[in-house]
């Protein structure tokens, strides 16, 4: 069973501009101003990444089933959110979802936060997320280190076929040409930059196999870094 957690947002103070770094900074530790508790010191998270229809999910489900992580979708936590009745970021969310575009990160790192506390686990698969590099860096000041990066790779034009036939029945908002020719866009600006910040960490998959045969390379890589 994948394994969630059902949270509320709240944060301090947040800025609206989520803005992306196309140059590769220097990562500065810095003390944390969103005012996050700490987790445990033996928190392992990996972060997850490939392009909208990839099939990170399905494999992050295999993942929890077999080496006992908690999976948290970035975009999931959001769409939940802005769905919660009271929500101050609801409509905010919904509009910058429907563009493609990235929340804001203090937004999202206060919500994978509050997820994590809420799991009680200390093993922690991060979906679609950073999609910025000022992202990963402020979540690594914030919360916790990546353990490790783990990276789909897919053709375009194979996750548009998937993203387009998923449309067919997900109702989800950004699940339409428009929107995904934008997220592609987002996401070859804004993600490859952060896999190249952490390439000393990035393990890479293909996704042009079947499903058991990407989750075959998928397990490879956690037995090295995850040993039962």
């Amino acid at each position: 069973m994948l394994k969630r957690a059902g949270i509320a947002l709240g944060v301090g103070v947040v800025g609206f501009a989520a803005g992306s770094q196309f140059r590769r900074p220097v990562p500065v530790k810095k003390a944390g101003t969103l005012g996050l508790s700490p987790l445990p010191q033996d928190t392992s998270v990996v972060f997850v990444l490939g392009g909208p229809g990839a099939g990170k999910g399905t494999q992050c489900q295999n993942i929890v089933r077999d080496y006992g992580f908690v999976h948290l979708s970035a975009g999931d936590l959001l769409r939940e959110e802005r769905q919660r009745k009271g929500s101050p970021y609801g409509e905010l969310i919904n509009n910058i979802i429907k563009e493609g575009q990235i929340v804001p990160m203090e937004i999202t790192i206060s919500l994978l936060h509050q997820a994590m506390k809420a799991s009680g686990g200390k093993r922690f698969l991060i979906d679609g997320f950073p999609r910025a590099i000022d992202q990963g860096q402020k979540f690594e000041e914030e919360v916790v280190e990546a353990k490790m990066v783990l990276y789909y790779e897919c053709p375009e034009e194979e996750m548009l076929k998937r993203l387009m036939k998923r449309g067919e029945t997900s109702g989800r908002v950004d699940d339409n040409i428009e929107s995904i020719r934008k997220r592609f866009v987002v996401f070859r600006d804004t993600s490859y930059p952060v896999i190249e910040l952490y390439k000393d960490k990035v393990e890479k998959v293909s996704c042009m196999n079947t499903v058991d045969g990407v989750y075959d390379e998928t397990r490879k890589i956690f037995e090295k870094h995850f040993p039962k």
